[in-house]
């Protein structure tokens, strides 16, 4: 929903896929995520590995590594930014789920795991038997929303296509996947633990605000 800002840091030095050359991609990766807001890991490591000069296709670091340079990066040069645009959203995500309750809403994404900034959604997985569902409730509480579809990974690691519906409120942009109700206790994989991914009902979500 966001368009893109040019990095205000200066191009990067050559680097080669060695341990090393890895640990700089991925730093690199992590500041496209952090100042221009590029939301797809795979976006933003295939973008570093260009600026490097180096082939997308080989070598490159995994998304954990680059989730952890985020963090390290949102430690070090957004102490103050990041932390208020985390809670803002975690505050936003409680009303959103109550909004929602008729469909089991669970929190998802850089908003339950903490790395959040001031250009993330808040992210929902909701379930319903019927798609539509979800798009007659939004119409009938004039809601305007895009419409798209999302591919997932199963337990398989086989894609998954799910309708998918975005929003924004008060300034903030909700982002919302819809799953069958037999998915309620089947996520899909995470993009960078390549687990189960981890989601969060309401109360888990207080108890978040709670903690600080």
């Amino acid at each position: 929903m966001r368009n893109s800002r040019r990095s205000k840091s200066s191009d990067p030095e050559p680097a080669s896929t060695g341990r090393r050359g890895r640990q700089q991609i991925a730093a690199y990766a992590a500041r496209l995520i952090a100042e221009n807001g590029v939301r797809d890991f795979e976006d933003a490591k295939r973008r570093a590995a260009e600026s490097f000069g180096i082939d997308s296709g080989a070598g490159l670091p995994s998304n954990a590594e680059i989730d952890t340079e985020l963090r390290t990066y949102q430690r070090l040069f957004q102490s103050d930014s990041q932390p208020r645009a985390l809670r803002l959203r975690r505050e936003a995500a409680g009303p959103a789920m109550d909004f929602f309750s008729t469909f089991q809403p669970k929190l998802v994404g850089a908003v339950l795991d903490g790395t959040a900034d001031g250009y993330s959604a808040v992210c929902l997985h909701l379930f319903a038997d019927d798609p539509r569902e979800l798009e007659f409730f939004l119409d009938d509480r004039q809601v305007p929303f895009e419409s798209f579809e999302r591919t997932f990974r199963d337990q398989d690691r086989q894609p998954w296509e799910l309708p998918a519906y975005r929003f924004e409120r008060d300034g903030l942009e909700f982002d919302l996947s819809l799953f069958s109700l037999d998915d309620l206790h089947h996520p899909p994989l995470d993009r960078i633990t390549g687990k189960p991914m981890k989601r969060a009902d309401r109360q888990a979500v207080m108890r978040l605000l709670d903690a600080g």
